[in-house]
């Protein structure tokens, strides 16, 4: 395996999904399955001990479910593995939570093997874009709750004017392109804002930008 080889752990309590997984995400050339654990607590332990780049997760599992895992990985700062929830039920509060609990993408079970695999390096790269029909749902749902969740605003302060119409660019769904386009900058000034802002507010990736924006007020969901 090369030194760019993204290395994933699935952990499902069924044995078929993993199994399969394994098989699909392996033939890959840049993607190493490293381990697979059963339910959420086993998770959390090999994603301790192996430092998987990327770990597949899923929603319902015995022990630890995996929104549960998801938190107590993300929030140990020894473990900086990525999250990317897989579940078969395509639920308002399951993106929520998942989300919100810091994973980096969602994805359903029924995607292609094409997809899954694109999804695990879109998440490696720390470039997770949330799906147009998933942004949807984030959206709503932060409507019907009534955002912002928490008192997240002063931190906005510590950011630039460009930083700051950066970050509610991302929370559209932008990508860095279009919010090049959109600023008629050059990407990579998009990219150095985006890094910025990710380092002034603590954050892994551009999902969880998102997921700040609208908590802190700083975007307002339109119903």
């Amino acid at each position: 395996m090369t030194s760019t080889t993204i290395r994933v752990l699935i952990a499902d309590d069924q044995a078929l999904v993993r199994e399969g997984f394994t098989v699909l995400l392996n033939t890959q050339p840049d993607i190493e399955v490293v381990g697979t654990a059963v339910d959420g607590r086993d998770a959390v332990t090999k994603t301790a001990a192996l430092h998987p780049d990327v770990v597949l997760m899923d929603v319902r599992m015995p022990e630890l479910n995996g929104i549960e895992a998801t938190r107590s990985i993300t929030e140990n700062p020894s473990t900086p593995s990525k999250i990317l929830i897989l579940t078969t039920f395509d639920l308002d509060e399951y993106v929520y939570e998942a989300l919100r609990s810091g994973a980096s993408g969602f994805l359903l079970k029924d995607t292609s093997g094409s997809q899954l695999a694109e999804a695990v390096r879109v998440v490696a790269a720390g470039d997770a874009l949330l799906a147009p029909n998933v942004t949807k749902r984030l959206i709503g749902e932060f409507s019907r709750m009534g955002a912002p969740r928490s008192p997240k605003r002063d931190h906005i302060d510590e950011l630039s004017k460009r930083e700051t119409e950066v970050l509610a660019l991302i929370a559209q769904g932008l990508s860095n392109a279009e919010i090049g386009a959109h600023l008629v900058v050059a990407e990579q000034t998009v990219k150095t804002h985006v890094g910025r802002i990710l380092g002034k507010l603590g954050l892994r990736d551009r999902t969880q930008a998102a997921v700040f924006a609208y908590e802190s007020g700083l975007v307002t969901p339109r119903t």
